[in-house]
């Protein structure tokens, strides 16, 4: 990750100059520069597709929309998730939602996927507190480089799905590898392994 030249703005700020850009969130009123790569886009594109799937089959009211940001209320912070899924039956209440892709209300998100590169601090810390204060129901950290610190990972560090399931203001979590399915409790039918989605970054 790097950190630009300290720029504070606020969010509003941030919507009019960088909101359709997806290379850049904005934390604490400091202008983050995501640096995604290719495979990286490639892992978030496959996760999507699974859960575009499981959406189908379910025949859920969620959609994945292709550029959304998490607006923090109260905070100069907007995240940009790498995969989102809304529950369109909650949108309506979304204040901003009409003019531009900003969630500010946590009702209307069942479940987020970050996948980890070298910001991989935010995405085990921050975001963790922020999403579950937030109250995310869902979330899932997928570190297909085994980037995180070993704290989060464990040793030796290995690629990893770490699953984030909201109980009160908190999440519970489970540290997947190799062949561990991901149990979701948003897609119960989900047929999904920690390796498939890891093999999704091979070129």
């Amino acid at each position: 990750m790097v950190q630009l030249q300290p720029q504070l703005l606020t969010v509003r700020d941030f919507i009019d100059h960088y909101g359709d850009n997806p290379q850049y969130e904005l934390i604490d009123g400091e202008l983050t520069d995501l640096e995604p790569t290719g495979i990286h886009e490639q892992v978030a594109g496959f996760v999507g597709r699974k859960l575009n799937v499981a959406i189908d089959q379910q025949n859920a009211p969620y959609v994945i929309p292709y550029r959304c940001l998490i607006k923090l209320l109260g905070t100069e912070t907007a995240f940009r998730p790498d995969v989102v899924v809304l529950d369109q039956t909650q949108l309506a209440q979304e204040p901003l939602w009409q003019q531009e892709p900003v969630i500010c209300r946590g009702t209307s998100v069942k479940l987020v996927v970050e996948v980890v590169s070298t910001n991989w601090q935010n995405d085990y810390a921050r975001k963790t507190e922020d999403y579950a204060l937030l109250g995310v129901p869902e979330y899932w950290i997928v570190d297909y480089l085994g980037l995180g610190g070993r704290d989060y990972i464990g040793t030796p560090k290995q690629p990893t799905v770490t699953l984030c399931v909201l109980e009160g203001d908190r999440y519970q979590k489970q540290v997947l590898h190799g062949d561990d399915w991901l149990q979701s409790p948003t897609f119960p039918g989900l047929n999904l392994t920690v390796s498939q989605i890891c093999a999704a970054g091979v070129i």
